[in-house]
């Protein structure tokens, strides 16, 4: 009798987690864990940043040149929905060794829902908005710049040099181009003058190829915008290309570089740009960073007999 009931006890201590009987659910999660990702292109130290997703309708017209319904066949391939749009956004943090830079700054307190978490996972990740010393802008779309300045009006980076593209630069800051253009594209002029018309004169511009810091590399690949520039970043025998907004969701314009997607200003010359980057990248088996790739946003590409396709990174523990 006596083993009988020990026996019992024990199984019942088993059954309870040695006799801890669970008193309630464990509450869900409310959110993810923050988003950053590291990882070293030679000596140089990059981080990537996440800056949310913002969920749209997809509307006929997001593609210019191709079907709706061949939008949706491409999305449901990558097994997403297809009667919604998810663009992310992924911000570049370059530590050289001697400098913290940033290229692109987020949708700050300016974006959809969902956006605008850049500074919590800079600090996740374990600086603060004024270690950064230099920013870098790619183009002038508010996604990239509204991140530089709060809702209320003070700087987010206040020790960082701001270096933006020339040719952006001249096209959003003119007056006339601004009372000429559509009423859609007034208010991304308007993001311009409010970001950088306080600081107008504390702004180097830039053009061409040109090396900004040690070991970033300014790259012409203009389309998307006027000025729209890609980066390289070189370290010893190492090389990443940061490239933007060269396309917009892979799954969509790597797959398919001759499509055009409504953001771009000039889809021609974008789609040239392109072709010629994933040419690049293809050729020398160089890792990208896409902006609206999705987190953490690099890998490779991959040449196939009709497009090409993203390779994501190996996501490795170590640094």
């Amino acid at each position: 009798m006596g083993m009988g009931l020990a026996a019992g006890a024990a199984a019942t201590l088993a059954g309870t987690g040695g006799g801890r009987a669970a008193t309630a659910a464990v509450p869900a999660a409310s959110a993810q864990a923050p988003g950053f990702y590291r990882f070293k292109v030679g000596e140089i130290e990059v981080t990537l940043l996440n800056d949310g997703a913002a969920v749209r309708p997809l509307p006929d017209g997001f593609v210019r040149n191709a079907p709706l319904a061949d939008v949706q066949g491409a999305l449901a391939a990558a097994f997403q929905p297809t009667d919604t749009i998810t663009i992310p956004f992924t911000a570049t943090l370059i530590n050289t060794g001697q400098r913290l830079v940033l290229i692109d700054s987020g949708n700050g307190e300016m974006g959809a829902p969902g956006t605008g978490r850049l500074v919590a996972n800079l600090a996740a990740a374990g600086h603060t908005p004024d270690q950064v010393d230099a920013v870098i802008v790619s183009h002038f779309h508010g996604d990239h710049i509204n991140g530089l300045r709060a809702k209320a009006g003070e700087l987010t980076f206040t020790n960082a040099e701001l270096l933006v593209p020339e040719a952006e630069w001249a096209f959003w800051t003119d007056d006339a181009r601004m009372e000429a253009a559509p009423e859609a594209m007034k208010p991304a002029f308007q993001a311009v003058r409010r970001v950088f018309g306080p600081i107008a004169d504390r702004v180097t511009r830039y053009g061409g190829e040109k090396e900004l810091v040690a070991g970033v590399t300014s790259l012409p690949a203009h389309g998307h915008t006027p000025g729209h520039t890609a980066f390289a970043v070189a370290s010893g025998d190492d090389r990443l290309l940061v490239w933007s907004d060269t396309t917009n969701k892979p799954e969509l314009f790597v797959r398919n570089p001759g499509w055009h997607a409504v953001f771009d200003m000039d889809a021609q010359a974008a789609e040239a740009n392109r072709r010629r980057l994933l040419e690049m990248l293809v050729a020398e088996r160089m890792q990208v960073v896409g902006y609206h790739f999705p987190f953490p946003a690099t890998g490779f590409i991959a040449k196939e007999s009709d497009g090409h396709r993203f390779v994501p990174v190996f996501w490795q523990p170590q640094i």
